[in-house]
């Protein structure tokens, strides 16, 4: 026998040995007898109590596989939970040969029923902390390097030979979150995982599905060919999420490297759903009230993203929302200080729909004087101070607070806490408006810097949509320049200070005769019998510049100028506690020639002094200054009569006749 032949015999009565160990080894040893050590094994190196059920079973050859069933892993002491995670069964078949030559040939895997517990004390302990206990001589403050090998799997990716699964199965897993501290509770429920031709060189079919708080997930589609190197390369996907029964979102491309320096390259396609039927199916918590209970009916968006861990991409954007389309591309990188640019277009919208609805006025309870108001918490900006923004928005048609608006176009750009609006451009009511802004959030509370151009606007409609008032119409032109300090409507108000003029041409005052007020106390203030028509004042110009001090808007020379009177007005309004204090000085013109009229006009002037609120205005006669008039008008003939002509004294009747002449003239 020579010696190739012996060392050929030599091995291969090593393997028929190996073998036929390997097929008696499991039959002749009964594993179950081992099972306290096996517990008692695990438990000492998890710090958690292990206990198995009596379906434990090994076998080597040709499959090495394990199966048990009934698993309890413990949680640690002083968790109300009594279990970690509970297992119904496992089974796991490999063979063990190919092992050896990195070439994985599974024949089953399936976990049934598996538990895990996740439970967080009021105290903020957690019962899935793994402490390593440290080695003995080693300080547990000391870390120990660790060098990393050339070749690591993390950078070339665990390179295989073959890889095959027969049969892989999770089903009826569930993992629960409790949160002792929040009072509350999570659940997955349902979970399902099966996968269908493993291999390397072919797509691997996947179905996942689950319950999320007893709503619906799931993701199907086929993931790979993942390739020789595990991690490494490009690996397509072609997958569908379904999320709570209600949206389906379509996921396609390709990601390159995941364990290494993970890339992507994905279309996503969300198909048309109900935003309003996926908040209610989130629960009472996502619930939406809106003016138009129609809105967020219908919803659909597709784009490209594209990125790696320092940047995102987003391109080709197109959402479809309740007949509304926008068209929307961004660019986001270094997220530890985010950098942002982006582009939206939008064609049309009306915002009003998407409001609140007017909720109904409810009396508050006045407080005692000595109750303290509540301290409201103060809103973090520090994010925005990190961010770098540099966008521009388009909109074709916008519909916000009744007001109509078109052709919106606007840039804004801004970093370090800085966000300047510039320029702003929009058309509306026949007219526009330019303009630009800056929101400062470098100190606690926003500093809001406004300037606006408005030209041509027609008051009338624009004050009808807005106000929901018809007393004003004209071709409206103004230059507004404020500034205000805070973040909500009553601090903004109390800081409002700047500087405005609105110049109405070719207008009217609409529920006032201004004329007739100044000229009858009577007719003015509601004495006299009314008209047919509604009273008005037409005019060529009205002029109202302005100041604004700390939220109290003063002007100390309104002038109208109208065909029959000339007026000046002065006094404040009070932006926070919205009072009214206004005189109101009138001045006939003497004819209306070019007007059609040639009529005298005369009479006594009455002022008008305007107080009460904003909602609610009142317009009273100045009586002081009413007399005042009646006096100076009449005192030349009250003079005659005290001292006539001849030197004569006047007859104490005639004196008192024309003192109640005087007082009679006060009511015409």
């Amino acid at each position: 026998m020579n010696r190739t032949k012996k060392w050929a015999l030599i091995v291969g009565g090593l393997i028929v040995v190996l073998v036929a160990a390997l097929i008696l080894i499991p039959r002749f040893i009964d594993v179950k007898k081992y099972k306290p050590q096996i517990e008692a094994e695990v438990s000492k190196a998890t710090g958690r109590t292990v206990t198995l059920g009596d379906d434990l079973r090994l076998s080597l050859f040709p499959w090495a596989g394990v199966s048990f069933s009934d698993l309890h892993l413990g949680s640690l002491p002083g968790f109300e939970e009594k279990d970690f995670v509970v297992v119904k069964s496992f089974d796991v078949r490999v063979k063990l040969f190919p092992l050896l030559f990195k070439d994985i040939q599974v024949k089953r895997f399936i976990l049934n029923g598996a538990r895990v517990i996740l439970e967080t004390r009021k105290d903020g302990r957690v019962n899935w902390e793994f402490k390593a206990k440290p080695e003995a001589g080693v300080s547990q403050k000391t870390p120990v390097a660790v060098k990393k090998p050339s070749g690591d799997a993390t950078e070339t990716g665990l390179v295989l030979k073959g890889l095959s699964v027969g049969e892989f199965a999770v089903t009826d897993g569930s993992v629960v979150w409790l949160d002792h501290g929040k009072k509350t509770r999570k659940e997955i429920s349902d979970i399902s995982l099966r996968l269908q031709d493993v291999s390397m060189d072919r797509p691997v079919r996947l179905t996942f599905s689950a319950r999320i708080d007893k709503q619906p997930f799931s993701i199907r589609g086929s993931l790979g060919p993942f390739g020789k190197a595990l991690g490494k390369g490009t690996l397509p996907l072609d997958l569908t999420v379904g999320i709570l029964g209600q949206m389906d979102v379509g996921l396609k491309g390709n990601v390159v490297d995941p364990a290494v320096r993970p890339k992507f390259d994905i279309d996503v396609e969300v198909s048309p759903f109900s935003p309003r039927k996926l908040l209610e199916a989130m629960g009472k918590a996502y619930s939406v009230a809106t003016s138009d209970p129609k809105v967020l009916g219908l919803m659909a968006l597709k784009a490209g993203i594209k990125g790696d861990a320092d940047r995102v991409s987003l391109s080709k954007g197109v959402v479809d929302l309740d007949g509304s389309k926008l068209n929307i591309s961004m660019e986001a990188g270094n997220f530890s200080n985010p950098s942002v640019t982006f582009t939206c277009d939008l064609d049309q919208i009306d915002l009003d729909r998407y409001l609140p609805p007017p909720s109904p006025e409810k009396k508050v309870a006045k407080q005692p004087e000595t109750a303290v108001a509540p301290v409201k918490k103060r809103t973090d900006y520090s994010s925005l101070r990190k961010l770098s923004l540099d966008g521009a928005v388009k909109i074709g048609n916008l519909k916000i607070k009744n007001a109509k608006i078109e052709n919106v176009d606007l840039k804004v750009m801004g970093k370090h806490g800085v966000f300047d609006l510039k320029p702003m451009t929009l058309a509306l009511y026949q007219g526009d408006l330019t303009g630009q802004g800056r929101l400062s959030v470098q100190k606690d509370v926003p500093e809001t810097t406004v300037q606006l151009a408005l030209n041509s606007v027609q008051a009338g409609p624009l004050f009808t949509d807005v106000l929901k008032k018809d007393f004003l119409e004209g071709n409206l032109k103004a230059n507004v320049d404020l500034t205000m300090t805070g973040d909500d409507a009553k601090q903004v108000k109390k800081t409002l200070n700047g500087t405005g003029n609105l110049v109405f041409k070719d207008g009217a005052i609409k529920g006032i005769d201004l004329a007739g007020m100044a000229n009858n106390v009577k007719a003015a203030f509601g004495l006299a019998e009314k008209a047919g028509e509604t009273p008005r004042t037409d005019f060529s110009k009205l002029e109202v510049p302005f100041t604004v001090t700390q939220g109290l808007v003063n002007t100390a020379n309104t002038t109208l100028i109208s065909p029959l009177i000339r007026l000046t007005a002065s006094g404040t309004a009070d932006l926070v506690s919205e009072n009214l204090d206004f005189t109101v000085d009138p001045k006939f013109v003497g004819t209306l020639k070019g007007q059609e009229d040639t009529q005298e006009r005369s009479g006594l002037l009455v002022p008008v002094l305007v107080t009460g609120t904003f909602s609610s205005p009142k317009f009273r006669p100045d009586l002081e200054r009413i007399l005042k008039q009646k006096i100076e008008k009449s005192l030349p003939d009250l003079q005659k009569q005290l001292l006539p002509g001849d030197g004569q004294k006047a007859a104490p009747q005639d004196i008192g006749k024309q003192i109640k002449g005087l007082i009679k003239g006060l009511g015409n």
